[in-house]
């Protein structure tokens, strides 16, 4: 009895493995990536004696721990085990991530995972994956973008590790994107990563300002030159949430006999136009950088690009006001109130 048990359970994993060949696989890769990272990691303590590491990093990763400390005693952001190792990258990039979308519709391509849900972005540890991944959707017709990671979270399923690639960051960026990681979690909704990734957008840039406001005070360089960095890319942000507007309204304008040579040259110089208005854009730091175009008229954004801040950023007012309007800038409530809305994984 036992044995034919046994077998039935053998037969239906393997079924399983042919029917969803390719999610096994990838499956499987993206677990061999997290273990190998994990199974690298030393504790900090570890790093914090050891001689060679240049005193430099250890004093990012001094900083990450009061970001930590912060986050959890300051925001009620649930305490984890992330953030209490490290993983020396050997400079190289350890993760990809790629979106798509239709060639004449901002619509995210998306993936489906269990447990997780729903997601309008794929990830690798693996970049030669990353890159037949995109070959693929371009032959399907797909505008696409890849792009390395500097973080990720597993939503508290894993202790995620500092990378060392974080440690190049400035204390504004690396207390916004520990605390956005963090927010992660502690409240991710199933199927809902644009909500997702707005609250921790908000949350990480918030958190960032207190931070800074109580480790440096609110007249030091450090907070004064997040404020002007958070100030450029809010405006940048509003400007290509606008171009989505107006590329939008031009693809919902094409009709079925238009041609595809007059949809690509009618696509192209609008996203030309709004990659040019974007150089009216001033930053306004104490010590002014001069900021290079992102793009050039030989390499333009295309769909997947907007698509992406659609989804991170088109929500970014709607948390804002209703935590200074309803909650009064109360931040532990207005947490305490979005846990027991919206179900979390």
């Amino acid at each position: 009895m036992l044995k034919k048990i046994a077998l039935s359970i053998i037969l239906v994993l393997i079924a399983l493995c042919i029917w969803q060949h390719e999610l096994v696989s990838y499956g499987w890769m993206q677990a061999r990536g997290q273990m190998r990272i994990l199974w690298n990691t030393e504790p900090v303590e570890t790093v914090l004696k050891n001689p060679v590491v240049p005193d430099s990093v250890k004093r990012k990763i001094e900083l990450i721990g009061e970001i930590r400390r912060f986050a959890v005693d300051s925001l009620t952001l649930d305490p984890s085990g992330s953030y209490l190792s490290y993983y020396d990258q050997q400079g190289k990039p350890i993760l990809w991530v790629i979106t798509a979308a239709p060639p004449y519709e901002l619509k995210a391509r998306e993936w489906s995972f269990p447990v997780i849900g729903t997601f309008s972005y794929k990830g690798f540890f693996e970049k030669d994956r990353a890159d037949s991944a995109v070959a693929e959707l371009k032959r399907e017709g797909f505008d696409t973008r890849v792009g390395e990671v500097s973080a990720w979270s597993t939503l508290g399923f894993l202790n995620d590790p500092i990378l060392s690639s974080m440690t190049g960051r400035d204390p504004g960026s690396l207390a916004e994107l520990i605390i956005h990681e963090l927010t992660h979690g502690t409240l991710f909704v199933k199927n809902s990563l644009e909500y997702n990734e707005n609250l921790a957008d908000f949350v990480g840039e918030y958190g960032a300002l207190r931070f800074l406001a109580g480790r440096y005070g609110s007249n030091s360089s450090e907070y004064r030159d997040y404020l002007a960095s958070k100030g450029f890319y809010e405006r940048y942000d509003e400007h290509v949430l606008r171009g989505a507007k107006i590329l939008d309204s031009l693809y919902r304008s094409f009709k079925p006999t238009a041609s595809v040579a007059v949809k690509e040259q009618l696509k192209w110089s609008t996203i030309e136009q709004i990659v040019v208005a974007s150089d009216t854009l001033t930053d306004s730091r104490s010590e002014p950088l001069k900021r290079k175009r992102r793009w050039n008229k030989l390499n333009l954004p295309n769909n997947a690009y907007f698509v992406g801040y659609l989804t991170y950023r088109k929500q970014q007012n709607r948390f804002r006001q209703e935590f200074e309007q309803k909650f009064r800038g109360n931040f532990a409530l207005y947490l305490s109130h979005l846990k027991a809305t919206y179900p979390s994984l």
